[in-house]
This record gives structure tokens, C-alpha cells and sequence, in this order.
């Protein structure tokens, strides 16, 4: 090739950027790919089994550099439904080793993510129509900030006390405790979607008078006395997540501002690594504009205003969308759902892909 054709062509990087590793304090990815948690309503008594072992396992083999467990539920007045992971005993917790093990010897990174629901608890599987639970078939009494129902649901609810608020962060402390033991390399926290983490969160859910009520300072209390605790338990060389909603998409909840004042105030105290940037989930009357990458901004937000990592969510499957997020800067991952159910092995196809046109390039003009 001759030097005015080298300087004319368009050489591409021969190692995208969606394909080098990324550092956590001790723990390095093989890509900036993750799966994202997503939950299968496929549980019973809250043990992961075969399903859970197949469905994680897969998207090890396929390439991915992060396999995300979907919300592991910290207490059984914690879950979505009667079919949802828990991580609240030591079977549980054994259970999931055997998936953490598969996955790391994969050369993925086995992370998990815990939850609780709050008042969005006690419902049937989405495929059932996501109604709440009969006393006939095993309703349980859910807990949030205020009395304030999801919606116009009809689920028995009690505002928590102190010591609620007291049992529930223990429940994390132990949920930690026991992801720690399971062999899970990275922690996500879940306070988004309008569970419990994001109810104290948002003014629209929250109209507590107590120290967790109020000003955003209290609303904030909850949260980041359950990362606190959680600091206890989670090895200081192991990342921790937190997951977002960014905004509600909804007139007087929770919205970006709030989130860029809430990942300073993170980034701070420096005891939270990457912050998973979704959003919704938390107002039935939420108008969300849905079109690939809507999310994206919201990590390049955070991640420039902030200083700290994020996480971009929202339907990205185009191979060249997940390279021009990272290679731009405006997320540190991206962090994949839909795509990866539709095919386990995208992160290999997309790896092949680059190399193939690579060698094309490299061939004679």
C-alpha cells in the first residue's frame, strides 16, 4: 500500500474498544459486555435450578464479560412473586455457587444482584397478567416507605417502622454475606424499577416525616445505609453496583437532577464502582419514549457530571451502537437484555465479525 493510499483508507482499530477488558479494583472483564438481570419467574422456595443453571450458563459460554444473576430477593416478603430468586438461606445461597463456579471457569465474571420489592411485591408472573395475589394462593402482606399502593393494586401494605427499616438492611447484610460465599466476583444493588431502594428514593412514593422522609437527604438515607452494610460484608477489592432509574418519566418523582446529586454524593464516598443506569418502573402513569439507545444518555450524563462508571441499558443489539458507547466515552458498559435472550452467542458473533473485517482490510487494494 502505498503512503497516500495508507493515509486515505479508513483503517479501523484492530481491538474495538467493546472488546477490551475494564478493571474494577481487583477484578478485570474480559469485554465491556454484561448480561443484564433479568428475571425469569421460573423459582420455587426461591432456589435457582436448572432453567437458572442453563440460562446463565449459556451467555457464559457465549462470550459475555459479565453474567449479571437476576434479583436475588433478600427476604420472602421481598419478592416480585412466589417465583422469584431468593437469597435469604444457606440452600439458596448453595444453589447459586454452582452457577457462580460455571461462569467464572468460563472466563466470565459472575456477578449477582439483590433486591426487594417493597410494595410492587406479592403479584402474579407477567405472563399471568401481574394482578395481586389471592390469600388462596399465598398473598403476603408487603412493606414500603408510606402506605401509598402501586397503582390502584389492591396488595395489603404497611408503612415500615423503624424497626422494619432496621430488618430489612440486615436482610441485605446477609444476602451480601451470602453472595460473598456463593464465589459472585461483583454485587448489584437493585434501586430501581420502583422497588423498594427507589420508593424511599423518589418524593412520589416517599411522604415519610421521619429522618428517611422529606428532604432529599432523608430519602436518601436508606439507600446509603444499605450500601453501609453492605461495605461490611462485600470484600473491599470486589466491585459493587448500584442500579437506577435515572428518571420516572413522570411529573414530580424522581428525575435525572435527583440522580446526578445522588452518584455525586456516591462517588464520594467512593464505596460504589459503576452505577447500572436504567429507568421507570416506579409510576403506572409513566410515558416512557422507547427507541434503541433511549437510555444511553443518561449514562453519558452521569458518567461526565459525575466521575463515576456507568453502565448503558436500554435496547441496544446493533454491534456498532455497543462500540460507538464505548469507544465514545459515554458508558464504561453495555449492558445487554433482549439481545442476549434471542441469542446467547452474540458477544462471539460480534468478536468474529470485527476480526473478519479486519482481515479484509488487511488484504491487498
Amino acid at each position: 500500500m502505498s503512503t497516500e493510499n495508507a493515509r486515505r483508507i479508513l483503517q479501523r482499530d484492530s481491538q474495538p474498544h467493546l472488546f477490551r477488558p475494564l478493571t474494577l479494583r481487583s477484578v478485570e472483564t474480559r469485554n465491556r459486555i454484561m448480561m443484564s438481570p433479568m428475571c425469569q419467574y421460573s423459582a420455587q422456595d426461591g432456589l435457582a435450578d436448572e432453567w437458572h443453571f442453563a440460562h446463565l450458563a449459556a451467555r457464559a459460554v457465549g462470550g459475555a464479560g459479565i453474567v449479571c444473576v437476576e434479583a436475588c430477593h433478600v427476604e420472602p416478603r421481598g419478592r416480585i412473586t412466589k417465583h422469584c430468586l431468593g437469597l435469604w438461606n444457606d440452600q439458596q445461597r448453595d444453589q447459586l455457587a454452582r452457577i457462580a463456579a460455571f461462569v467464572a471457569a468460563q472466563g466470565a465474571v459472575p456477578a449477582i444482584q439483590i433486591a426487594h420489592s417493597g410494595r410492587k411485591g406479592s403479584v402474579s408472573r407477567p405472563w399471568e397478567g401481574t394482578q395481586p395475589l389471592a390469600a388462596t394462593d399465598g398473598a403476603w402482606e408487603v412493606i414500603a416507605p408510606s402506605a401509598l399502593p402501586f397503582g390502584n393494586r389492591t396488595t395489603a401494605l404497611r408503612a415500615m417502622d423503624d424497626a422494619a427499616i432496621a430488618e430489612v438492611i440486615a436482610a441485605f447484610r446477609q444476602a451480601t454475606r451470602r453472595a460473598r460465599e456463593a464465589g459472585f466476583k461483583i454485587l448489584e444493588l437493585h434501586a430501581a424499577h420502583g422497588y423498594l431502594i427507589n420508593e424511599f428514593l423518589s418524593p412520589s412514593s416517599n411522604q415519610r416525616a421521619d429522618r428517611y422522609g422529606g428532604s432529599f437527604e432523608n430519602r436518601a438515607r436508606f439507600l446509603l445505609e444499605t450500601i453501609d452494610t453492605i461495605r461490611d460484608e462485600w470484600p473491599v477489592d470486589l466491585p459493587l453496583f448500584v442500579r437506577l432509574s435515572v428518571t420516572e418519566w413522570a411529573p414530580g418523582g424522581w428525575d435525572i437532577d435527583d440522580t446526578i446529586r445522588l452518584c455525586r454524593m456516591l462517588k464520594a464516598r467512593g464505596d460504589v464502582d459503576l452505577i447500572d443506569c436504567s429507568s421507570g418502573g416506579n409510576d403506572p402513569a409513566q410515558r416512557v419514549p422507547t427507541h434503541p439507545g433511549y437510555q444511553v444518555p443518561f449514562a453519558e450524563r452521569v458518567r461526565r457530571e459525575t466521575g463515576i462508571a456507568t453502565g448503558a441499558v436500554g435496547l441496544i443489539s446493533a454491534p456498532e451502537a455497543a462500540e460507538e458507547i464505548v469507544a465514545n466515552g459515554r458508558a464504561d458498559l453495555v449492558v445487554l437484555g433482549r439481545i442476549l435472550l434471542f441469542d446467547p452467542y452474540w458477544p462471539l458473533a460480534c468478536r468474529q465479525c470485527a476480526q473478519s473485517q479486519d482481515r479484509a482490510l488487511a488484504g491487498p487494494i
